[in-house]
């Protein structure tokens, strides 16, 4: 059949109000420990630098923009409240070539606003999902996607999972790409089960490998066989500076960083970035060889400017990078599955 999208997202949509701290009125404490602290000081006026509001972000809708930028019919699933917020979160994702048919509009309700303190490249962000009476779309067979993009969606859509599996399960023909948020990850892969046995590509950074899996490893293929065992056909697990892998259920591969021109601004979003790209290389018809070359740009791109979305590549401008890589910026094999 004809699809009419390309890609569904589904997850939440947020507005970030961008708080740039002045290097003096801040310090990391720890910078060493699996968890730094950011300290200044209480009960007094903290001077910053600037503010700056970005709207219509969040995981899921950060991959629907990254979508259309490469030339995918892209639509989001999302709820919004009735607000100011909410009206320029619809004109931000429109302006991004993202349809919003999906989006709900909650009356009475405020839509998601996060505060991002922002202290050099890193960032820490203050988060409240509004309690939203998440209700699932009628897609029609018209409306039909040829993937689902799932990532973060607050802890009262848990009912929404179900779903979202049994649409899978009535429509075998639309493929899952899963790149679990903050809640998803706690609830853990039982109570997921369907969802996980369902997912075409599946992606998660190290740390969120370990907790998934139950499992303290930094034998990144051995995580890698824990996931497939789940269900997914296609894992990625990326870790920082150190670069990324995939497996295809057969080869296990890693990737390097694509160089960054000068050093990152802003790392908000490159996670999304990473697995937005690899997921639209698969689902352009590319390789997972081909994924992992695309996917490393998007986020180097990002971390150049502010937010999540402004960096994100329109594919001529992504394959034009790609033509000038580095000669070892190819994925390589490490092992079998």
């Amino acid at each position: 059949m004809d699809h009419k999208i390309d890609v569904l997202s589904i997850g939440d949509v947020v507005t970030d109000a961008f708080i740039k701290l002045l290097p003096h009125e801040a310090k990391i404490d720890s910078p060493n420990s699996h968890h730094p602290l950011l300290c200044m000081t209480f009960g007094t006026k903290v001077p910053f630098e600037e503010a700056v509001i970005v709207n219509g972000v969040g995981n899921s809708p950060n991959a629907a923009v990254c979508f259309s930028r490469l030339g995918l019919n892209s639509s989001l699933y999302a709820n919004i409240g009735d607000d100011k917020v909410g009206e320029e979160i619809l004109v931000s994702l429109h302006s991004h070539g993202v349809s919003t048919e999906f989006i709900f509009v909650n009356k009475s309700m405020a839509s998601n606003y996060h505060y991002v303190l922002w202290y050099g490249a890193d960032r820490t962000i203050l988060i409240k999902h509004e309690p939203y009476k998440y209700q699932w779309p009628d897609i029609g067979s018209a409306k039909k996607p040829r993937w689902i993009y799932l990532s973060s969606i607050g802890d009262k859509a848990k009912h929404i999972h179900e779903h979202i599996a049994s649409y899978l399960e009535q429509n075998p023909d639309v493929r899952l790409a899963f790149q679990p948020g903050t809640f998803q990850i706690r609830e853990g892969v039982s109570k997921l089960r369907r969802i996980y046995k369902k997912t075409e590509v599946f992606a998660v950074n190290l740390e969120e490998a370990q907790i998934i899996t139950k499992s303290q490893t930094l034998d990144i293929p051995k995580l890698i066989r824990i996931i497939h065992s789940y269900g997914p056909k296609i894992v990625v697990i990326t870790d920082g500076p150190k670069g990324s892998y995939a497996s295809d259920g057969t080869t296990i591969y890693s990737m390097r960083n694509y160089p960054d021109p000068q050093k990152p601004y802003d790392r908000t979003g490159c996670g999304d970035a990473y697995t937005s790209t690899f997921v639209a290389a698969i689902a352009s018809g590319e390789d997972i060889i081909t994924a992992l070359r695309w996917a490393p740009i998007n986020p180097m791109s990002v971390a150049q400017k502010l937010g999540a979305q402004a960096g994100l590549l329109p594919k001529q401008r992504l394959l034009n990078l790609l033509s000038h890589a580095p000669q070892d910026y190819k994925p390589k094999e490490i092992a079998k599955v």
